[in-house]
């Protein structure tokens, strides 16, 4: 068994569901585990268990929303780092890239009806919508 100064032991393997936590994908294991049973997220193109062991090289295909993200396993972590720690656990492919950037840009141009409106109506708003239905 040999490690760093720390203890710190390098991974083989890792439980899909604790690196997808751990990189950051989702904000908690339950929430990564949902997604994968759910079938968002693919190994290697195939619809896996949330305890399946992952190792470096393997391919995940994760869809978040409306995107879809194509990456490779270039390390592996089971601790939750900062953002910019966890985004050196993968790769991204440059298709998936590219397709998330036109994605944005889309969403900047054209934003979805609606989009701007967040949370209840004021009580002036609610006023308004009764005037016009009636």
């Amino acid at each position: 068994m040999s490690g760093d100064a720390r203890g710190i032991v390098p991974l083989e393997r890792l439980r899909l569901d604790k690196w997808l936590w751990a990189a950051r994908f989702f904000k908690t294991r339950a929430l990564a585990s949902d997604a994968i049973a759910g079938g968002r997220v693919k190994l290697d193109g195939a619809a896996v268990k949330p305890a399946r062991e992952i190792r470096i090289g393997d391919r995940l295909e994760i869809t978040l929303g409306d995107h879809v993200w194509e990456i490779r396993i270039v390390a592996l972590n089971a601790y939750r780092r900062p953002a910019a720690e966890a985004q050196q656990l993968y790769e991204e492919s440059a298709a998936s890239r590219e397709r998330r950037v036109q994605a944005s840009e889309l969403r900047r141009l054209a934003p979805a009806p609606g989009s701007d409106l967040h949370g209840r109506p004021t009580k002036r708003d609610r006023r308004r919508m009764q005037r016009f239905s009636g």
